[in-house]
């Protein structure tokens, strides 16, 4: 099965395909400059072996895109009702697995003109993403599963500090509500694909996942920067500081800055790189809790190997 990125003349998965002796050494030299650099502490056993532990071996490409397809769905789902106040056709969420509905969401009354403007640039940039997905896999490509745009983000609102235990947040009320929304999402977007990175065994298959990557990074950059110069610094801080407690001993988030410094890119201090989170690390923030227990987001769980 092979599939392409239709923008950039890609391929983008290739299952059980073995790649060519010279792509075999592009790997190696790749591997080794990154442990060189300081950049692969986590390397692809560590990875898989996280993954969950029945499926640590047996963890393809297909599953890893799969995965990201997933959470292409969340994000699409979230963007396209903000900005445009409808969801996905029904043509681009059918797949295996159990497929599921969507629940919340509304256009967003939008007061600050930049504000809707970006929002339907992400919007369009998320369906595509899951267009390109759901072609490369091809009759291997999971459904959208059941979806929960409405009490998910009150119980994380909640668990940040946002609004009180009884009381709920609209992440689709206003401008202020829908970047706070955004950012729960976009930090974790980038991790999950750095972290699902080692794990793709084809090099033209880390080539596409590599160029959603570099959006889903502009999008990052772009939320955190509308809440900076919106002064949302206490705000971030606070959903930073859940996200790092869903995954314990771990401190792999970092706020926007506040009023006399900005960090607007999440980096280590030492190396100038963003740090990956594992898949269950990933999981464990889009479920809502630390035992990667299907609730929050997806509240019957992914679609696919990796759930």
């Amino acid at each position: 099965m092979e599939g392409t990125l239709a923008a950039a003349g890609q391929n983008v998965v290739r299952a059980h395909a073995e790649p060519d002796e010279a792509g075999r050494q592009a790997g190696q030299g790749r591997r080794s400059f990154l442990r060189a650099a300081g950049l692969g502490a986590i390397g692809v056993s560590a990875l898989a072996a996280q993954v969950a532990p029945a499926q640590a071996q047996s963890v393809s490409d297909v599953d890893i895109f799969n995965f990201a397809l997933n959470l292409e769905y969340l994000e699409a789902e979230f963007y396209q009702r903000a900005a445009f106040g409808v969801g996905l056709n029904a043509s681009d969420v059918d797949g295996t697995g159990t497929p599921g509905s969507v629940s919340g969401g509304r256009q967003v009354p939008f007061a600050d003109p930049n504000i809707r403007k970006i929002a339907v640039e992400l919007a369009n940039d998320e369906l595509a993403h899951v267009r390109t997905l759901r072609r490369a896999l091809g009759g291997n490509r999971v459904s959208r599963p059941a979806i929960d745009l409405n009490l998910a983000f009150t119980f994380a609102a909640r668990a940040a500090g946002l609004v009180g235990p009884n009381d709920t947040f609209d992440a689709f009320a206003n401008d202020a509500n829908f970047l706070l929304a955004a950012y729960i999402f976009e930090d974790v977007g980038v991790s999950a694909y750095l972290g699902g990175g080692p794990l793709i065994s084809d090099p033209r298959n880390l080539s596409g996942a590599a160029r959603i990557l570099a959006v889903e990074g502009y999008h990052a950059g772009a939320i955190r920067t509308q809440l900076y110069v919106n002064g949302f610094y206490n705000q971030a801080q606070a959903i930073t500081n859940a996200r790092n407690a869903l995954n314990p001993n771990t401190s792999l988030d970092q706020g926007i800055g506040d009023a006399n410094t900005a960090n607007i890119v999440l980096t280590d201090p030492a190396t100038g790189v963003t740090p990956a989170r594992t898949p269950q690390q990933v999981l464990n923030i889009v479920y809502l809790n630390a035992n990667t227990r299907p609730t929050g987001f997806f509240p019957n769980g992914l679609n696919g190997t990796i759930r």
